[in-house]
């Protein structure tokens, strides 16, 4: 065929064949060129059924219709909309600028459809069969649609500029040689990401992307367990909400509540998951999420900044989830969402509010924290009780912060950690105050009727104070205070122990007491 003959006329070429021929006359008509036989098994892009030269057109002569193709009729707008076509060779666009609407639907690729660093308004591929998408730096005014696409060797959207929406809705991508289902490294998408129900094979990568609007991966199914990630997204930014989270399967898509019966499938990951660094707008929801990871693999929010984090998916069997860094407003879980201890690492986790989805005492929330600091580390707790405190709860963080200093005991030698139990059993560690008051009183009550059986000790030479067992008990017990009993009598052998022992008893309960409150004053 003679390049160019007859383009700008609009002159058919001598040698196109009479498909070519109907899709010329098509394109300059702006209606849809439909070869579909009305068989589904026969028309299905991705099945066996051979289709021959009656639905066959060049990849060349698509790109020649696109790049330079004939005006319009008069009173038509030029656009190429095939259905049931078969393209032979590869369809290269690199570089060019693609002027006509494009919309390609239930058609057969042979070879891989080449878009780097191409320019284009609006382009859909719906439900087509495709090698390979190659669209490195490729630029759309529009949309880029691939829904129900399926990819044998990937696709490549490396710093790729989406201009309003990019849609992957139940996408089949298999892996290309690198191991990559999808390369989306430096993506900018103006509006949506919608990834709803799609099928993975391989790592999905969304390393430094920008989605201006939210993206969804609601039902989606990745897989890639024998490497690091199956999605591998640090420095992610998504401008209003990152969804993993199920979808109704044969019902709307786009978060809309699926009809009763329908049945829903569930966002599930077989691989690590990377998210380090990201930036979410509104949220990261992770509601009946499934992850399934190796001992080597992670969920890592690390350093994530969110104002809300809703970890309502599955607990992981096995795996890490890190949260080391990640800054959010409220934390949306559930108790039988985090992994079992050793699992979970939240060092410098903060968060303002918790917000938990069914029961998740105390008790659990301690566990919760425990479970994340293999070593002891004093943070975890603090920022518990600070939350528990701003939520008014303050007799839940007098409790969390008595279980830091239990667990800071475990680390301590020998003698300060007796000292410990004995301000835990005593006063517990002073965040119990009114158990000085009983020991104090069951102290002086002892000491009273102690001395009460012994008698007056002798007095000093020249002091004749009234004997009074149970103001000396009070004098002794109380430090700094003076009642003028204790140093007027001379107490001797077994009874000058039991005065050092109420001496001691006293300043440990007073000490403590003093501590705690003082931790009080601190707070208020």
């Amino acid at each position: 065929m003679a390049e160019g003959a007859g383009l700008h006329s609009g002159d058919l070429s001598d040698d196109l064949t009479a498909t070519e021929a109907g899709m010329w006359q098509a394109f300059r008509n702006g209606s849809v060129y439909d070869l579909r036989s009305g068989d589904a098994v026969v028309d299905d892009p991705h099945g066996g059924q051979p289709w021959g030269p009656e639905r066959t057109v060049r990849a060349r002569v698509v790109c020649w219709l696109l790049l330079d193709g004939p005006p319009a009729l008069a009173g038509r707008v030029s656009s190429l909309k095939l259905h049931g076509l078969r393209i032979t060779g590869a369809l290269d666009l690199a570089g060019g600028a693609v002027l006509p609407y494009m919309e390609l639907n239930g058609c057969r690729f042979d070879q891989e459809v080449l878009l780097p660093e191409a320019h284009f308004t609006t382009v859909r591929l719906v439900d087509c069969s495709v090698p390979r998408l190659e669209a490195a730096r490729v630029r759309t005014e529009g949309d880029l649609h691939l829904p129900r696409c399926r990819f044998t060797g990937g696709i490549r959207l490396t710093d790729a500029h989406i201009g309003t929406d990019l849609l992957l809705n139940q996408a089949v991508v298999h892996r290309d040689r690198a191991g990559r289902s999808i390369a989306a490294d430096g993506m900018t998408v103006g509006q949506d990401l919608q990834a709803e129900l799609l099928e993975s094979y391989g790592e999905f990568s969304l390393r430094s992307a920008k989605i201006g609007v939210s993206l969804s991966l609601r039902g989606a199914r990745l897989t890639n367990p024998r490497e690091r990630f199956a999605l591998n997204a640090p420095q992610l930014t998504v401008e209003r909400t990152l969804y993993l989270t199920p979808a109704g399967v044969g019902g709307p898509l786009s978060g809309v509540t699926p009809a009763h019966g329908t049945r829903i499938q569930p966002f599930e990951c077989r691989g690590g998951v990377r998210l380090d660094d990201g930036r979410f707008g509104d949220a990261v929801d992770l509601e009946r999420a499934r992850f399934t990871l190796t001992d080597e693999q992670v969920l890592s929010l690390r350093r994530v900044q969110t104002p809300e984090l809703r970890f309502l998916g599955e607990r992981p069997p096995r795996g890490q989830v890190l949260l080391s860094g990640a800054r959010v407003v409220t934390l949306v879980d559930r108790a039988s969402s985090w992994p079992a201890p050793g699992s979970l690492h939240m060092g410098g986790f903060a968060y303002e509010n918790l917000v938990p989805r069914g029961p998740f005492p105390l008790t659990e929330r301690l566990n919760w924290v425990a479970a994340a600091t293999a070593e002891y580390n004093p943070e975890p707790y603090e920022r518990l009780a600070a939350v528990l405190r701003e939520a008014g709860e303050d007799v839940d963080a007098r409790e969390v912060l008595l279980a830091k200093q239990r667990r800071r005991r475990e680390t301590l030698p020998l003698a300060a950690k007796l000292v410990g139990y004995l301000q835990d059993w005593t006063v517990a560690y002073g965040y119990r105050p009114g158990r000085a008051a009983v020991w104090m009183a069951v102290l002086w009550a002892a000491g009273s009727l102690a001395f009460a059986r012994a008698g007056p000790p002798p007095a000093d030479p020249g002091g004749r104070p009234e004997w009074n067992p149970a103001l000396l008990a009070l004098d002794l017990l109380l430090p700094v205070v003076d009642l003028g009993q204790a140093g007027e009598w001379q107490l001797r052998g077994g009874w000058q122990w039991l005065a050092a022992a109420l001496i001691l008893l006293g300043w440990t309960l007073a000490t403590t007491v003093a501590a705690g409150a003082t931790r009080l004053l601190r707070r208020s």
